[in-house]
């Protein structure tokens, strides 16, 4: 049911409006369970003071031989053709952080909940390196020692005075293998380009039914062989951070 509800979906969405439609991206593959594809890359950077930033690609207006226009937002990274669609399904297509001009820092903040360890951080707090600097030996509640330490984030999602924003739910991994990604790579100059200091994000919504999956976080995930993986507890689909993938779906269009 699940994998025809999607392709309805998906044909509903080829004949939208110019800001959604087919759409190539880069994600974290998608091993078992029902999920359709792997979750988007957010590409990320940091700033002088480590802190981490998600990358928001440029924004233009985009003109149709119909004489109608868009306000897109798509650049090249490594080769690679980076847009604001990798991130349109879920839901997510209606959060104003997707909107091209949205008046965002770019910072990605502590969300916590999925995470004991970051239950001390005050919600919203701008995460930095340092608050991963021991992934090296990090053991979490799942899955091995020194694999790597996760942290949920928001991004593009802050909220002004007396507003509601959807959150664009962010987890980002720093794992000693993440510098390896690019090496003989067929999209290493994306990968070397997207990842810094052994951190590599993604967009965490699960491709199935949008819930929110978590790398070495659910006790139930190594019955699932997702120990040092990415694991939905709600139909058990797995992901692989460390194994990024070339993918493609239909985005939904934006409201507008």
């Amino acid at each position: 049911m699940g994998t025809g509800t999607m392709g309805a979906l998906n044909i509903a969405t080829n004949t939208g409006p110019s800001t959604g439609g087919p759409t190539d991206y880069i994600g974290i593959e998608n091993t078992d369970g029902p999920a359709p594809r792997g979750m988007p890359i957010v590409p990320l950077t940091t700033d002088d003071e480590g802190y981490l930033k998600g990358v928001w690609p440029e924004t233009t207006v985009r003109e149709y031989p119909d004489g109608s226009t868009a306000t897109v937002t798509a650049e090249d990274i490594g080769n690679v053709t980076y847009s604001g669609r990798w991130f349109q399904y879920c839901g997510i297509q209606t959060a104003a952080g997707l909107e091209p001009e949205a008046d965002q820092d770019n910072f990605l903040r502590s969300s916590p909940g999925l995470f004991d360890w970051q239950a001390d951080i005050e919600p919203g707090t701008k995460l930095t390196l340092e608050h991963l600097d021991d992934y090296e030996e990090w053991q979490g509640p799942v899955g091995s020692a020194g694999a790597g330490k996760a942290a949920q984030a928001t991004w593009r999602s802050e909220a002004g005075e007396g507003e509601e924003v959807k959150q664009l739910p962010v987890q980002v991994l720093r794992s000693p293998a993440v510098s390896d990604l690019p090496d003989g790579h067929e999209h290493g100059a994306f990968l070397e380009a997207a990842t810094e200091a052994d951190c590599i994000a993604w967009l965490d919504k699960c491709t199935h039914f949008c819930c929110t999956p978590g790398f070495n976080s659910f006790p139930d995930a190594p019955k699932f062989g997702a120990a040092d993986a990415v694991y939905c507890q709600c139909h058990q689909s797995v992901y692989d951070p460390l194994s990024p993938v070339a993918l493609s779906f239909n985005a939904f269009p934006r409201p507008d």
